[in-house]
């Protein structure tokens, strides 16, 4: 709406306004594009350098890594965009320093390259996210059927056929979206924010001021990453045994620690509570006082009422069940009115596009505009937006031919998955991606998990008690990855018109990108499925708890209510109910009073999970709040910086780790702490 404004007051100005000089003139000084006037737009051949994809990936790896150990903690994953933006800038502004100074430079580095860099670096570890490894792919597995205690059957992970699905799935939506590139960007002007924001990044660091505050906040980067890497090293040494170590650290008192409210030391979730909206962090602490601090203790006090007194921890008839399927009422109420709510935008959106031009616009057709109502920097984007076309039918015929593909090979990856199954999937899929891309650029709101949900519950249910579990899952990994790519090619697509890029090499780079990912994700969730044998298990390091949560939905698809402890049903009405309540009020409040209103979705983490890794992310906003207050201006410079050099460093410290634990090396210290009492047992048992 600003963007058309804007364009709006350039064409009355030309037309009207007798100071029509003087706005010429400030625009040309708020111009981005004529800061570039001097420089040479690169082919597309010439974007598309060997060394952008080294750097992505060995960028890939690190961000593989940070994510799948985020997946497989909380399932919480901040943008790493930014981060991706400026470790691309730095280490090639740093190769080609050397080149320089030795004579063999050929190519000075762009911020075309640098947008090529970032596409192939998030498409990568978008993979992590879409993968499912801490959600569908892992709930198939024989731990987590375990844990949920449902009959539904198991599909251990392998290297060879999660790679084999990923390489199926995953590069559909990108197809799926291709021919809607124009009107996307060009005709409906959706403003993809995540993506804008990017694009402002990379052409910030190539201006001269821009590059000096790039470097600062690489350095700043690279010493949090530095203490953060060597903290996760120090905490190593005290961990030789279960519940050992500053990760176990009882800060507010034994029992506060029993049901989880302790701040574990985790660099991390410090770094992520930095990066995360205020309320987030508050909405997901108020998440975990409800439940661990007021509900659970509640309800543990009904046990031999509600249900039996001697069944297993872990048993999802007994106090586990609650946990589980009130968190999943949470979040499908949640998931729910937000999918509807996106829904209703886009279609409401489009309405108001088509009626606006009477007509729907042509993919491939020049926009009809005139070139008046365009400032300089838009004319010089669209014209080059639409210089390297992608050929409509090339997408087509990509789409039909994997879709084919697909249905022959996927039942023979997963039997339950029947080809038919598929074909409907893909026959609804295009919509789903075009709402999905429509909806993040309006709201830069992906829903990506929301429509696998969908799919878990349509298919597990069609399929029932012949394998609807497994078939549910993998259902919901097909949809997730085809409507998670169309969206991240679509934001990519803003980033390279913002910069420049080809669209061509943007759609290269993401294939790319997404081969990558589809290789590395998957060895590295192997490293961590062989080095931890506890992987999956509530009271690990690495509880994963999105695996028992969609493994526990496609179970309620099959078998229906049954599948409840007692009064449980009556529970999550209640909180499905409230999570629809509270987003109402939040709407209907207006953005300066909807913002202190908590979000259901965050609040239903910590169910599960416990409340002690939303203490440190409240720690890390409380830090970047007193910097704020401090000095705003270098707080919004380089919080980020230090945000993510605290996520990476901790993040990168999980591969040395792993390689630790599969070599059967264990730490040589285990720090535990006792009450008084347990330590006089201790004390007299020694002595005795």
């Amino acid at each position: 709406m600003d963007r058309n404004g804007r364009e709006d007051g350039v064409e009355t100005g030309l037309d009207e306004d007798p100071n029509s000089k003087h706005g010429k003139e400030e625009e040309e000084m708020m111009s981005v594009e004529r800061v570039f006037d001097n420089q040479e737009v690169p082919s597309c051949r010439r974007q598309l350098t060997a060394r952008a994809f080294v750097v992505s990936f060995v960028l890939s790896v690190l961000f593989c890594f940070i994510v799948m150990k985020l997946n497989l903690t909380t399932g919480i994953i901040p943008s790493l965009n930014i981060s991706a933006g400026l470790l691309g800038f730095f280490f090639v502004k740093t190769w080609t320093k050397m080149l320089e100074k030795s004579g063999l430079l050929r190519q000075a580095f762009t911020r075309q390259e640098n947008t090529v860099i970032q596409t192939c670096v998030v498409a990568s570890s978008g993979i992590a996210f879409s993968g499912g490894f801490g959600s569908y792919m892992f709930g198939m597995s024989e731990r987590i059927a375990n844990q949920s205690g449902d009959k539904g059957g198991y599909k251990n992970p392998a290297l060879g056929w999660m790679i084999g699905f990923l390489f199926i799935v995953s590069f559909l939506g990108l197809f799926s979206v291709v021919p809607l590139r124009k009107i996307m960007i060009i005709d409906f002007k959706l403003t993809y924010p995540s993506g804008t924001a990017t694009a402002h990044l990379i052409n910030s660091f190539h201006t001269p001021e821009g590059a000096k505050l790039a470097k600062k906040q690489v350095r700043t980067l690279g010493k949090f990453f530095s203490f953060s890497f060597l903290w996760g090293f120090f905490q190593w040494f005290f961990t030789a045994e279960e519940d050992c170590g500053f990760a176990n650290f009882p800060t507010f008192g034994l029992k506060a620690y029993k049901n989880k409210f302790y701040f574990d030391f985790s660099a991390t979730y410090v770094g992520v509570g930095m990066i995360c909206p205020y309320i987030v962090n508050i909405s997901l602490l108020l998440g975990g006082i409800l439940s661990w601090g007021l509900m659970w203790p509640l309800i543990d006090a009904r046990k031999g009422d509600w249900y039996a007194a001697d069944l297993p921890s872990s048993s999802m008839h007994g106090l586990q069940g609650y946990k589980v399927f009130i968190a999943v009422a949470l979040i499908l109420g949640d998931g729910l009115y937000n999918f509807f709510k996106v829904l209703g935008r886009t279609i409401l959106g489009l309405f108001h596009q088509v009626r606006q031009k009477n007509a729907l616009p042509v993919a491939d057709h020049q926009s009809l505009e005139s070139s008046k109502q365009l400032t300089y920097d838009d004319q010089r984007r669209t014209q080059l937006f639409l210089k390297d076309q992608i050929p409509t039918w090339f997408a087509v015929a990509g789409y039909v031919s994997i879709a084919i593909i697909s249905a022959i090979v996927l039942p023979h990856i997963i039997h339950q998955l029947k080809w038919y199954y598929i074909l409907v999937i893909y026959t609804f899929a295009p919509a789903m991606a075009f709402c999905n891309a429509y909806g993040c650029g309006l709201t830069d709101w992906s829903l990506a998990s929301n429509y696998g949900k969908l799919a878990i519950f349509i298919i597990g249910g069609w399929a029932g008690s012949h394998g609807g579990v497994l078939a549910g899952l993998a259902a919901c990994g097909v949809m997730m990855n085809i409507v998670s790519t169309a969206s991240d090619l679509m934001q990519d697509f803003k980033t390279g018109y913002l910069t420049l890029a080809s669209p061509r090499s943007m759609f290269i780079s993401q294939v790319i990108g997404t081969a990558f990912g589809c290789v590395i994700s998957p060895c590295v969730f192997w490293l961590f499925y062989k080095a931890f044998d506890d992987l999956g298990n509530p009271k690990s390091t690495y509880p994963s708890p999105n695996a028992i949560i969609f493994r526990s939905m496609a179970s309620l698809g099959v078998q229906g209510f049954s599948a409840l402890p007692k009064d449980c049903l009556l529970l999550c009405c209640v909180f499905f109910g409230a999570a629809i309540l509270i987003n109402l009020i939040r709407d209907v409040a207006g953005k300066k009073a909807g913002k202190f209103i908590p979000i259901p979705m965050a609040m239903a983490i910590p169910f599960y999970l416990g409340p002690y890794f939303a203490i440190d992310m409240c720690v890390g906003s409380l830090i970047l709040f007193v910097w704020e207050r401090v000095n705003k201006a270098k707080a919004d410079a380089f919080g980020p910086a230090v945000a993510s050099g605290l996520i990476c460093g901790d993040g990168i410290w999980t591969l040395p780790g792993s390689i630790l634990a599969l070599a059967g090396v264990k730490p040589p210290i285990c720090m535990k702490f006792l009450s008084r009492a347990t330590n006089d047992k201790v004390d007299n048992f020694l002595s005795g």
